[in-house]
């Protein structure tokens, strides 16, 4: 019990400092920035899914919550959300790293997370443009940063500052909270039962890896990992279970974004893009 209180408490304290820079620069935008100034980053929100790519391979899931605060705050794109969500890393670089992988494999996995998020963030901006259905149109319940910011409760006549560390500490209890209780059903289901319900089965075991990678928890990353390095899983349902692994990215979503019809549907597609590309990898012998 103690072990699974600690680790709690290290995963969640590691996601504070992104929590509270995301907020500060959010309120900073809402309070300081014109209006010119928000459609002006909106706009270039279109080239999102370069940047968001990259900076979501970073090892842990910081980029992840933060990208779901700024995608409730309308400030980037559906497309470069999906693009950081499935380029995330969360534990995978730092165990492959520690197991002394070989650096080519390394690139490998992480650049296919990397360019996978990219092509597919900018199709899905670019069929939104097309079908005028832009993640940022008023009808998705007139969600911007102001709404976040009353939704919290955060009196922002305080100060930016302030508020920026009200939101920070509402976001980290609830993600403390979340994690703990996952911690505790993962200790006591064991981590051999997750790993009998995946080995290489074709198709169904890309299918069962992509429901383990949705748990919104660093175990599901550090098992799939594990599965795969150990030989007992294959590069396309690993790849299937780290592309829909979001660490707790889809846990903030839910906690931010009010349309939890948009929600769901979010975390269908990563599914299905994870799922998808890792049987077109297993397909292709990559």
């Amino acid at each position: 019990m103690l072990d699974i209180i600690m680790d709690t408490l290290i995963d969640s304290i590691k996601l504070f400092p992104f929590l509270f820079l995301t907020y500060l620069a959010m309120e900073y935008m809402e309070h300081k920035m014109g209006e010119k100034t928000k459609v002006a980053i909106e706009r270039s929100g279109y080239f999102g899914p370069v940047p968001g790519g990259i900076l979501g391979a970073f090892p842990q899931c910081g980029f992840s919550a933060a990208a779901s605060n700024l995608y409730a705050g309308r400030i980037i794109t559906l497309g470069t959300l999906i693009a950081i969500f499935l380029s995330t890393s969360d534990e995978m670089l730092p165990i492959l790293i520690s197991e002394q992988v070989h650096i080519s494999v390394i690139l490998k996995l992480v650049g296919m997370k990397i360019v996978i998020g990219i092509i597919v963030g900018f199709l899905i901006d670019l069929f939104a443009r097309k079908k005028r259905v832009h993640a940022h149109k008023e009808e998705d319940g007139h969600m911007d940063i102001g709404h976040i910011c009353e939704n919290e409760n955060c009196h922002c006549e305080e100060g930016i500052l302030k508020s920026a560390l009200r939101h920070s500490l509402n976001i980290f209890f609830f993600i403390l909270v979340i994690s703990f209780v996952l911690n505790m059903v993962i200790h006591f289901v064991g981590e051999d039962f997750l790993s009998q319900l995946i080995l290489n089965k074709p198709v169904l075991g890309q299918m069962i890896a992509g429901l383990v990678g949705l748990i919104p928890n660093c175990a599901s990353s550090i098992v799939i990992t594990q599965l795969y390095l150990k030989g007992m899983m294959g590069l396309g349902s690993m790849m299937a279970g780290l592309l829909a692994g979001t660490g707790v990215g889809l846990l903030v979503l839910f906690r931010v974004n009010d349309n939890l019809k948009e929600n769901l549907k979010i975390t269908a597609l990563l599914y299905g893009i994870g799922v998808l590309s890792g049987i077109i990898i297993d397909l292709l012998g990559i």
